[in-house]
Formats: structure tokens, C-alpha cells, sequence
């Protein structure tokens, strides 16, 4: 059965996102080079939706992961590091039957030919979850659940729970989709790599990579996915260096209810009295951008039919390893939409997170402090296009500090 059982009473929000999925320990190389090559390995933790909760936490907010992990030290290890940032885990499940996934990969960029990734996640903990197997009190607590195709991709069992956490229903909490296309994984599955459009539909909040698009879906172009990706009250499209996209519409009628109530309105489940988000930022209907979604003046923003578009060029930076931007950004855009920012700032923020994570080796790091981060995203458009940071920039005392033409 699934969803939550009949009668499951549950608290008054007090998460402010949700994340679920895959994390597993992953070997970072002592130096470059192919893996056969590569002598030693450092361990280090990797798992798109983990990242964003220690990311979100780190700077300040309430995140919890949700996953599965073996009951071996991989797993002990895993869950410990990710409660160290400041992350509840308490919704972990553990799997005596199955392992802890763990994965080798090499320094260079993912996007390059020379880029080898060996994972060893067949048959994981995390592959074993299912509607019938997941805490949905937990899952529904949040004002926001954040969810990743690659969970998705991880089996059939999994590809279900997606499909029933993103199902339209009565108070389900704002839904933020990272496509996350991983074509390896997909291969020699029972779906393939189309079911992301459809979950992506589902949701309220969705963020995809224009060359992911194209190679997942044959779709080409910023505005061609928003034409194929019409639901979503925001969808933000990441084009690289050339900055991101976002299609912001006004408040459409969606799956949640007026009173927000989160958990208690998951499948099965009793609403108590408890107040919903609109206790703690307003209704969760407005989280996703809606009327308060305009942008700064000097954004590039123009309103096409129902959507405000607001593109935001991209920031130089001096790359030390090309892994972790994406969750890195999912977690600026979304920390900055739980206060309430309008979109350039949303979108500023997530390409400060990316620059913290591209300017260290692995996955994860200490993002900028809120009010170093707030005066960059302050800053105009010029001075934004003149920014450049490097390994350290996180730890300036003044944003000054960062802004030089090259």
C-alpha cells in the first residue's frame, strides 16, 4: 500500500525542505588521470539531493534528508557527515539486506571524453525504495520537497515513488524537480530517460540544463522546454556559461491546497490543527514565485504570454573541479526563493553556490556567508559581469574584494 497510513497524525511545519534520495561515499582521486592510473583515493560523500540539504543547511536553513542506506560503515559514515552539516536524518532508513552505494570517479569535468565515473550501486539500499517503504510524514513535513531524477533511474520500485510523491493531491508541499539526467543510468532499464518530462510536468519547481534536455528529450532551447515543460510555476533552464533561464508564471491553480497543510494531507492521512507554512513565510502557493517573482530592475527580464523571463548571465570562475555545481545552484535558487527574493536574486545566489562548490575538489564546501552573498547579488549588472572568484572567495571579508576586470 501505498502512502502513509490512515490516521497518521503529524506536527506543525518545521522543516523548511525536504530532500530525498541516493547518497552514497564516493572515492575522489589523489591526483589526475585515468582510474587505472590513480593511485590513492580520498573519501568523500556524493548524492545530488544530500548535497542540496548540507548546502541549504549550511547556510542556515532547516533541510532533512530522506534515504536509504546499508547497515555497514559505508553507511554509518554517509549519515554522520551529512548530519554534521547541520541536516536532520533522522527519516533514514537502514537496509540490513542490502549495501551502501560507493562510487570511484576521476578529477577532470564530467562533460569531458576523459571523465570516468565507476559506480558500484546495483542493488543498493537506496535502489530498494518505494511507495510502500518511505516515511511520507517525514516526506510531507517541508514547506518544500526536493526531489532529482536520478532517483528515478535507480529501478522500477523507485521510478513509483516518484510518480506518487509528484501526484497532484490536496496540500502536497511546493515539489522541486532537478532532472538530472545521468544517460548511464538509464541504460538496460525498464523506462528510459523520456519518464523525466513527465515527472518534470508534475512538478512545481523544476530546473534542467539545456544540453540535458536536448539529449534526454531531443528538445532544443530555452523556450522549445518551457513549450514542453508547461506546468511548472517556475522553470529554470541552466545554459552554462552563458548564464540561466527562468520562466516565472503569476499563482496558477495547483496541487496544493489554500491552507498548506503539508504532511497531514498526504495520502491516508488525518489534517490535524496544526498551521501550515503560512505560520513561518506565507502560503506555500506563493513559494514558487508567482506575483512576487519580478526581479530587479536591472535584470533582462520581459514578459512573454502568461511567464516572466529573466535571464542571468553566469559568473567567471577559476574552476578547481567541475562536480557539484548543479545541486550547488539548486540550493542557492532555493534558499533564496524561501526568503522570498525575487527571481535575478534567486538566480544570483545559485551561481554564487556553484562558484563555492567549482572553486574546491569535491562536492561539497561552506557556502559564502548570507550578507557577503547578499552584497554580490546586490551588485549592478556591470560590476555582476566584471566578477571573477577563485579558490577562497567564500572566506572574503568584503565583496569588493572579488569584483576585478580581467
Amino acid at each position: 500500500m501505498s502512502g502513509p497510513a490512515a490516521g497518521t497524525a503529524v506536527a506543525a511545519t518545521t522543516t523548511d525542505v525536504v530532500c530525498l534520495g541516493e547518497s552514497m561515499v564516493t572515492f575522489l582521486p589523489s591526483q589526475p588521470g585515468r582510474l587505472a592510473d590513480v593511485p590513492s583515493f580520498g573519501r568523500g560523500i556524493g548524492g545530488a539531493e544530500s548535497n542540496v540539504a548540507c548546502a541549504l543547511a549550511a547556510a542556515g536553513h532547516r533541510a532533512a534528508w530522506v534515504g536509504r542506506v546499508g547497515a555497514d560503515g559505508f553507511g554509518d559514515h554517509l549519515v554522520e557527515t551529512i548530519a554534521s552539516y547541520g541536516v536532520d536524518t533522522s527519516a533514514v532508513r537502514r537496509d540490513p539486506f542490502r549495501p551502501t552505494g560507493i562510487y570511484f570517479r576521476t578529477a577532470t569535468d564530467r562533460g569531458t571524453d576523459t571523465h570516468e565515473v565507476a559506480y558500484y550501486r546495483a542493488g543498493s539500499a537506496a535502489s530498494a525504495m518505494s511507495p510502500a517503504n518511505v516515511p511520507y510524514e517525514e516526506l510531507f513535513a517541508g514547506r518544500i520537497l526536493h526531489l532529482s531524477g536520478i532517483t528515478a533511474a535507480l529501478s522500477g520500485d523507485c521510478l513509483a515513488l516518484l510518480r506518487e510523491l509528484t501526484a497532484a493531491r490536496p496540500g502536497r508541499p511546493l515539489v522541486s524537480f532537478d532532472v538530472n539526467h545521468r544517460p548511464h543510468l538509464w541504460r538496460g532499464g525498464d523506462a528510459d530517460a523520456s519518464v523525466l518530462l513527465e515527472l518534470a510536468r508534475r512538478a512545481d519547481l523544476v530546473f534542467v540544463g539545456e544540453d540535458e534536455a536536448e539529449e534526454a528529450w531531443g528538445i532544443v532551447g530555452a523556450e522549445a522546454i518551457r513549450a514542453a515543460v508547461p506546468e511548472p510555476s517556475v522553470l529554470v533552464v541552466k545554459r552554462g556559461s552563458a548564464g540561466a533561464t527562468v520562466f516565472a508564471s503569476g499563482l496558477r491553480p495547483g496541487p496544493r491546497s489554500s491552507n498548506a497543510g503539508g504532511a497531514e494531507n498526504a495520502p491516508g492521512a488525518r489534517s490535524t490543527e496544526g498551521g501550515g507554512a503560512e505560520d513561518a513565510a506565507g502560503p506555500r502557493s506563493s513559494i514558487a514565485g508567482g506575483a512576487e517573482c519580478g526581479g530587479a530592475e536591472d535584470a533582462a527580464t520581459a514578459a512573454t504570454g502568461p511567464d516572466t523571463v529573466t535571464h542571468v548571465p553566469a559568473l567567471r570562475v577559476d574552476v578547481v573541479a567541475a562536480v557539484g555545481a548543479g545541486d550547488a545552484f539548486a540550493a542557492g535558487f532555493l534558499s533564496a526563493t524561501l526568503r522570498g527574493l525575487p527571481v535575478r536574486d534567486r538566480v544570483r545566489h545559485g551561481h554564487l553556490m556553484a562558484a563555492a562548490v567549482l572553486t574546491v575538489p569535491g562536492d561539497l564546501t561552506e557556502p559564502p556567508a548570507r550578507d557577503h552573498a547578499d552584497r554580490l547579488v546586490a551588485l549592478g549588472d556591470d560590476a555582476w559581469g566584471t566578477l571573477r572568484l577563485g579558490p577562497g572567495w567564500t572566506a572574503a571579508d568584503r565583496a569588493s574584494e572579488e569584483v576585478r576586470t580581467p
